[in-house]
């Protein structure tokens, strides 16, 4: 769903969620829930989204919640900021974003605009890596990451060496 909704953002307002700008004034002039938002990017057409702001989200990461929240695309109120701008998943974990290559030796990460899941239960996310990719968290177009139970752990240059673990707690990240 979020894919969907930043492609159709992005057909609506030929930029990026996040990256629309120059600056607020020009965002919050469109009114109605825009006058909210609190975040603007440089409209460069990149998304500055670093891995540590994955579940601590600040300027342009930010911006891509509050943005696809004020054009209707997820709910929520466009003028949350921090933790809780963000998305919750199904397991009661964030759903984040990045835009910096995670997941291993640099010849094995994935990169672009990576959308990430945490607190997912060992099982839930070996399921969501076989329907969705190939079921090995250190390779395809997801990765898992190791996380601590009850917490949000932000992806890394890091992924899981070994099997899913049923009784482990995993932050998960998919490109878009």
């Amino acid at each position: 769903g979020i894919t969907a909704a930043l492609y159709s953002y992005q057909d609506r307002f030929q930029h990026l969620p996040g990256d629309d700008g120059p600056n607020l004034a020009t965002l919050t002039a469109r009114g109605g829930p825009w006058s909210g938002v609190t975040a603007a990017g440089n409209n460069n057409g990149v998304l500055v989204a670093t891995a540590a702001a994955t579940f601590n989200p600040a300027a342009e990461s930010l911006g891509f919640w509050q943005h696809l929240k004020a054009a209707g695309f997820i709910a929520g109120d466009p003028a949350d900021t921090g933790i809780t701008a963000l998305p919750r998943n199904a397991f009661g974990g964030l759903i984040g974003i990045t835009a910096v290559a995670v997941g291993g030796p640099a010849t094995n990460q994935i990169s672009g605009r990576i959308v990430c899941l945490s607190q997912v239960p060992g099982k839930s996310a070996a399921a969501l890596d076989t329907q969705l990719d190939d079921g090995n968290g250190d390779t395809g177009k997801m990765r898992a990451f190791l996380g601590t139970s009850g917490t949000n752990t932000a992806p890394s240059n890091t992924s899981l060496a070994v099997p899913y673990s049923e009784t482990s707690e995993y932050t998960i990240c998919m490109q878009m």
